[in-house]
């Protein structure tokens, strides 16, 4: 117990996982208020997806281009500029005029999140190889655990009528300033050169491939609870706007929770087996929240939705920076492309069904990618 307390307490654990939780604190303030931007901007279904759209492309466009500065520059220190830059961002979306413009403000709202999403990852691996002992899953927990405090903002703003722009900023500044002043340290791994041999925009090869669809699949459904599942509790369920940010909330927090226990589980029954069983139990979850139809069954889905999608993209990432035959920038940005690609494209996806059928069948495609997961699990062993 106290070597895990010192791996977690340990400077490298403590500044890698501040940007962790900066980069899911500002995913979840901006997804907090989506029903609110909604209904500002009128955007039905099928609209609101096309501009989720906009900011997967930004945030696909953006790994390869931050895998390789990640290996030119340092990890650290290109997570730390990164991580200014989105917080800039996120305040010029919560002030886009038009839809247009915030169709450009997503845009570049995703290239940042993308961005930092691959440096940090590689600053991750780093560090679980410093501190000598699994890690990875704590790190992602980290996020979840921004993600729910950023969605939790979001119910604070609604109860007490603040605005889009002041919520932003109130929430995400003060956030921002205490994980960057967490995340100054020095930082001494060696950098790299980056791979220029191949394409810019590279997808997993070989055994990586098959661990990265498993990611794709995790992290489509992740990205479809954070920017619908407020939309789902109100549409669905009959939730108001106050109820429906708990919902991710929760999601968040089940996920942060089972990650926190991760490292240790993958350790007792091995990649495979978590992997399996993480597919079974996001399937059930799923299945609870669009046969119901009801608050408290989507409540009780989102949370084993939460605990299932917890740890298949850490096994994915730390697969990834492992790789014997890439550089750690490199391969992580392959593996990001399906893996975060999924997280951001989740949400047009689930907008583009919902507008053709309803919302509840959209959720359906969610069943079939957990029930992906647990047949393709053995991808995510590592290779030595």
């Amino acid at each position: 117990m106290q070597s895990w307390l010192t791996a977690f307490l340990s400077a490298p654990w403590r500044a890698v996982a501040a940007m962790f939780v900066l980069n899911g604190a500002l995913l979840g303030i901006w997804a907090s208020r989506i029903p609110a931007v909604a209904e500002i901007h009128a955007l039905g279904h099928s609209l609101l997806g096309l501009l989720l759209l906009m900011l997967a492309a930004g945030a696909i466009a953006a790994f390869p281009v931050a895998g390789r500065v990640a290996d030119r520059y340092g990890a650290a220190a290109m997570t730390r500029l990164i991580a200014i830059l989105y917080v800039v961002a996120l305040l010029v979306l919560a002030i886009a005029p038009t839809t247009p413009l915030l169709a450009v403000a997503l845009f570049i709202f995703g290239a940042t999140h993308g961005a930092m999403d691959v440096t940090m990852n590689t600053w991750a691996g780093e560090a679980e190889r410093k501190i000598g002992r699994p890690v990875m899953s704590s790190f992602h927990a980290m996020f979840s655990v921004g993600l729910g405090l950023g969605a939790a903002t979001g119910d604070l703003a609604v109860r007490h009528d603040l605005g889009i722009p002041a919520h932003f900023a109130c929430a995400a500044l003060p956030i921002a300033i205490v994980t960057l002043w967490l995340a100054r340290i020095d930082w001494t791994m060696a950098q790299q050169e980056p791979q220029t041999d191949g394409p810019l925009f590279a997808f997993p090869k070989g055994a990586l491939a098959l661990g990265g669809v498993v990611a794709f699949c995790s992290s489509l459904g992740e990205g479809a609870m954070i920017d619908w599942a407020a939309v789902f509790l109100v549409s669905v369920a009959g939730a108001d706007e106050a109820s429906a940010a708990i919902g991710l909330s929760v999601f968040a927090l089940a996920m942060a929770v089972t990650r926190f226990l991760g490292d240790a589980v993958v350790a007792r029954i091995g990649p495979v087996a978590a992997a399996r069983c993480a597919g079974a139990v996001a399937a059930t979850g799923v299945a609870s929240a669009i046969l119901t139809g009801t608050f408290p069954g989507a409540i009780l889905g989102f949370a084993l939705m939460g605990v299932g999608y917890a740890v298949v993209v850490p096994l994915a990432f730390s697969r990834a920076a492992n790789d014997p035959g890439q550089s750690p920038g490199r391969a992580i940005a392959s593996v990001a492309t399906l893996g975060y690609g999924g997280l951001l494209l989740g949400p047009p996806v689930i907008g583009f069904i919902a507008d053709a059928t309803s919302l509840r069948i959209a959720f359906g495609v969610l069943f079939c990618l957990a029930v992906t997961i647990v047949g393709l699990a053995g991808s995510i062993r590592r290779q030595v």
